[in-house]
């Protein structure tokens, strides 16, 4: 399988052979299954207080009063006679609180995962995947779409900005613009305020400037090829996003994935 290769004013200046990782059956099922146990690795266990909402004198006044026979705090002033220590009341303890000791870290197989990235990177080879993952990509575009080293010596983002539009691609970035949303809420409380979709991925051998030009697109995202993870390639565990190599990059992922003839279903 070869693919060309092209420059930064997106004319081609070659081909290059491409790993026989990018044949390898293009599996959803695994992929999501994959995404979704590393997503659990950025998890923090978190706990309560076994006594939390318990440290009271609250105490039931039994029957004969009319009352239910909630328990209610001792004394008198303001917070004398209301009910506490009980989780259905202001300022009782929670009915089902988180504990720290719950197991919330999934594991996976080394060759599940290995086969899901796999299958995620040939996924971006695959123009009718990466279209109906709402890519907005130029009829007359073969994919995957490889350029020479250059693009790793890019620093500056206006320079990025002329290549993603050298090689048709201004369309999806104006697609991720577009796709901005200023969230209200508690979202925004936290600090999660601007929702962006997810643009094209660049993957090189080598950040020599071009991670931090990438930094400052809305939606475009930069990773070493040694680096490469599932959650890179299938944002949100659907596979198929738009990717540019650099040339160095393809042979520069992990030598497990170069050598996946027995990962390729036939």
């Amino acid at each position: 399988m070869n693919a060309d290769i092209q420059d930064l004013d997106g004319k081609i200046i070659g081909s290059v052979d491409l790993p026989k990782i990018f044949l390898t059956s293009f599996r959803p099922d695994i992929i999501h299954r994959v995404y979704h146990a590393i997503a659990t690795h950025n998890l923090q266990p978190q706990g309560r207080d076994i006594l939390a909402g318990q440290k009271t004198s609250a105490e039931s006044w039994g029957t004969g009063r009319g009352a239910s026979r909630v328990a209610r705090v001792k004394g008198g002033g303001k917070r004398g006679g209301q009910a506490a220590g009980v989780a259905m009341v202001v300022g009782g303890r929670t009915t089902h609180p988180p504990r720290s000791e719950k197991k919330i870290r999934k594991e996976v197989n080394h060759k599940e995962r290995r086969l899901a990235l796999a299958s995620a990177i040939a996924a971006t080879a695959e123009k009718h995947i990466v279209s109906l993952r709402g890519h907005k990509i130029p009829d007359e575009r073969n994919l995957p779409i490889i350029v020479n080293d250059d693009i790793q010596k890019i620093s500056k983002t206006s320079k990025l900005l002329e290549f993603f539009l050298s090689i048709n691609l201004g369309d999806d970035i104006e697609r991720v613009y577009r796709s901005r949303k200023i969230r209200s809420g508690t979202s925004r409380m936290r600090g999660r305020t601007v929702r962006t979709g997810k643009g094209p991925l660049i993957v090189v051998s080598e950040d020599n400037g071009v991670g931090k030009a990438a930094s400052n697109i809305p939606g475009i995202d930069c990773v070493l090829a040694k680096n490469l993870t599932v959650t890179d390639l299938a944002p949100g565990s659907q596979a198929g996003r738009l990717v540019v190599w650099s040339k160095s990059s393809i042979g520069n992922l992990p030598k497990p994935l170069l050598e996946v003839s027995n990962l390729i279903e036939t």
